[in-house]
Parts: C-alpha cells; sequence; structure tokens
C-alpha cells in the first residue's frame, strides 16, 4: 500500500534556512530513541529525562497555550521496533507536529544497510503526512570526533543524504544536526559520549525551534566559554572511566542481544497540555 501524500506545487524541504512564518501547532508528538526521550538530560522526576523535544514542546507551548504534546521515544529502540510500537499511534492521534527522528541504533551496528534502512523512513513518513501532519525529522550528528562513533562516519553520512531526498519528497522540516559544530565541543555531551547533555540539548531544541520558524530567543550557535586545559592524566582517567562505566556495558547489552530500554515505557504516552511551569523557552 502506498501512503504516498501529494505535495503542493513548490513544495520542499523546510530547514532552518528556508522555514516559512512559523504557524500554529496544537498536538505535538515526538517519536524516537533515546535521542528523544532526552537521556541525558534529568527532569524533576527520578529515572526520567527531559531532552530537547520536551524543551521544543515548551517552546511550542509558549505560542501556543492550549498546545497538547506526547513523547512515546523510548531508549534503545531500533526503527522496526519504533515503526511498530510507536507510530500507530502517531496515525491514531493525528498531531499537527510530529518529531520522527530514528535509525541511530541501527546505524552504529554492525552490517546495517542505510540505504533499507532509509526506506522504511521514508514509508513511515509518508504514513505521517498522509494524516495531514508536520513532519520535523533531525539528520545524524557528524561523528568525527568521537573515537568510538567516527568508524560509522560514513554510513551517518550516507543516511543523511537520504533523509535530505526524503525530506524533499514529503515537505518536511530538517534539523541539520550534522553541521551544528557547537555540538563539537565535548561539553555538549554526557560522560556516556552518545547522549547528549543539558546544554546539548538546549541547543538542539533551540536549533528546532529556529527550523519551525520560532523565535526561542536564544541563539544555538553562542560560543562556549573557555575550558581549562586538563592534565592528561585526568583524561586518561575519564578514558578508562568512561570504558568501564559505559562502553563495556554497551558492549555487553549487544552481546546478550538485550536493550536499555526493555520493558520501559513511554514517558508521555498520550497527548495533554504542558505544566505552566513547564511553559518557559528553552531555559
Amino acid at each position: 500500500m502506498s501512503y504516498e501524500r501529494q505535495r503542493s506545487p513548490g513544495e520542499e524541504v523546510r530547514s532552518s534556512e528556508s522555514a516559512n512564518a512559523a504557524r500554529r501547532w496544537n498536538t505535538f508528538v515526538a517519536l524516537g530513541d533515546s535521542f528523544t526521550e532526552g537521556l541525558n538530560d534529568p527532569a524533576s522526576e527520578e529515572d526520567t529525562f527531559r531532552g530537547w523535544a520536551d524543551r521544543l514542546a515548551s517552546v511550542l507551548a509558549g505560542e501556543n497555550a492550549e498546545l497538547r504534546y506526547a513523547n512515546l521515544a523510548v531508549r534503545g529502540k531500533l526503527l522496526d521496533q519504533i515503526l511498530a510500537e510507536q507510530l500507530p499511534a502517531v496515525v491514531r492521534t493525528r498531531p499537527d507536529l510530529a518529531a520522527f527522528t530514528a535509525g541511530g541504533n541501527d546505524i552504529i551496528r554492525p552490517f546495517t544497510d542505510p540505504d533499507e534502512l532509509a526506506q522504511r523512513f521514508d514509508d513511515a513518513v509518508a504514513r505521517i503526512r498522509a494524516t495531514g501532519a508536520d513532519v520535523l525529522i533531525g539528520t545524524g550528528f557528524d561523528t568525527r570526533r568521537n573515537p568510538v562513533m567516527r568508524l560509522v562516519r560514513g554510513k551517518v553520512g550516507t543516511y543523511n543524504s537520504h533523509l535530505w531526498a526524503i525530506a524533499q519528497r514529503h515537505g518536511c522540516y530538517v534539523v541539520d544536526l550534522w553541521s551544528m559544530q557547537v555540538l563539537h565541543d565535548q561539553r555538549a555531551w554526557s560522560a556516556d559520549r552518545l547522549h547528549l547533555s543539558t546544554e546539548g540539548h538546549r541547543r538542539v531544541a533551540l536549533r528546532a525551534a529556529e527550523t519551525l520558524g520560532l523565535e526561542p530567543g536564544q541563539d544555538w550557535r553562542t560560543p562556549w566559554p573557555p575550558e581549562r586545559a586538563r592534565p592528561w592524566a585526568a583524561r586518561r582517567g575519564e578514558d578508562l572511566h568512561w570504558l568501564k562505566q559505559h562502553l563495556g556495558p554497551w558492549i555487553g547489552r549487544r552481546i546478550r542481544g538485550t536493550s536499555s530500554g526493555d520493558g520501559r515505557k513511554p514517558k508521555r504516552p498520550e497527548p495533554r497540555p504542558l505544566d505552566t511551569s513547564s511553559r518557559v523557552p528553552c531555559p
């Protein structure tokens, strides 16, 4: 079955460079993996995270106090799991705006074909667009400064090329994460070197808001303050800690065929208004 949505004449990819004036969205649903769940941007509730999508929802709620927001993302999910477990709820909800980022957990696995992955992503975008929703997607990050993740940089680049083509076909907004050089600073990343820090999520949320034509009042491009040089021994100690506390357990889960998201439910499964205290523009 084809879910292709007919685009209006002249419709094209929507990026931060070409976004139209922001429209008013009433229902915003985010789906994806740990990136959209918000790891590692701690929220006030125990064992939960905020993240870029929640922060973007706060900006949207500042424009529309009636906004309802759901976040279906669950850490560790592969693309096919997201399509099976989260996509049906998005189609059923029929939001005005859907944020869809997926495939990162697939890309970092050996033997994954980014071409095949992109085809499944394309089909999912077509289904969401067929409901009438605007779709916001994000490219993969440039991993060249990560000594482990740079091994899959070519696969990420191939996947990104497909994502831009998908956005062109379906008229999606695109958050260009690859070009965000501010994310090359290690302070944009948490201790596991795989997920963004609080500040990293904040900057991505600001760029996403800009991509949608919003004016959050802050600039994601703001340079980082100077950082004091750390002794060689301290840096090597951090590397050893990372190997033991983060890389080792991650490899162990791959060998056992388990996931950090096994048995975990979405943090915000149904669209509902944000708490009044949450309606702040990317603090």
